[in-house]
């Protein structure tokens, strides 16, 4: 049975996870180097090995925590509540996780540009069956005449472009709006968008 960590090797573990987000998110997994990590999070490369045996191990271990904290906002999708107050509720989630977290939401597009080498199953197992599951929720609110027609995997995807958009292309938004903040427009607008899309039409 393993010991707890000390505080020391909690913080320790934290600064190489934070040196690793730092670097990875700058420079991909094949751009960076333990040594960019070790200095990045004020340890020797020695020392840094203690904790993680490789580069990858780093990289991993991020991307299972970030995936962690991807699906929360759609966890909290309750099938109790108002149906359009809900989904703009997830945007809402998902809006302010680009906002508040765009070096972890660069990393995740990076790793499923390649092809999701670290986290496939955790794709194929873990998302898709959360997505299932609020797809049910969707469908069900929908034949209940609650909101217009939609199909649910397809709103899911539209939620997640709209929003992570703004952290994976910030440079690119904040050049075309002159370095203006974005987020609380975007929120307006977003707000509009999916609640015209999920209005059900008046009889």
């Amino acid at each position: 049975m393993n010991k707890p960590e000390t505080r020391i090797q909690q913080r320790n573990r934290a600064a190489i996870m934070s040196a690793g987000l730092e670097v990875f998110s700058q420079f991909g997994l094949r751009g960076s180097t333990l040594d960019q990590i070790a200095e990045a999070a004020g340890l020797s490369k020695p020392n840094l090995l203690y904790y993680f045996r490789s580069k990858d191990a780093i990289y991993t271990a991020l991307l299972e925590k970030l995936l962690e904290t991807w699906l929360d906002p759609l966890l909290k999708l309750d099938p109790q509540g108002d149906p359009i107050q809900e989904v703009l509720g997830y945007v809402r989630r998902k809006l302010t996780m680009s906002k508040e977290y765009p070096r972890e939401s660069r990393l995740f597009a990076n790793e499923i540009l390649l092809g999701a080498p670290h986290i496939a199953e955790h794709l194929s197992k873990d998302l898709r069956a959360l997505v299932t599951e609020k797809a049910v929720v969707i469908r069900e609110w929908e034949a209940a005449g609650k909101i217009a027609p939609v199909d649910p995997y397809h709103l899911i995807f539209s939620i997640w472009s709209t929003t992570q958009h703004y952290a994976d292309f910030d440079v690119q938004v904040r050049a075309v709006l002159g370095g203006i903040d974005p987020f609380d427009d975007a929120m307006k607008y977003l707000d509009t968008l999916f609640r015209r899309m999920l209005t059900p039409p008046k009889a």
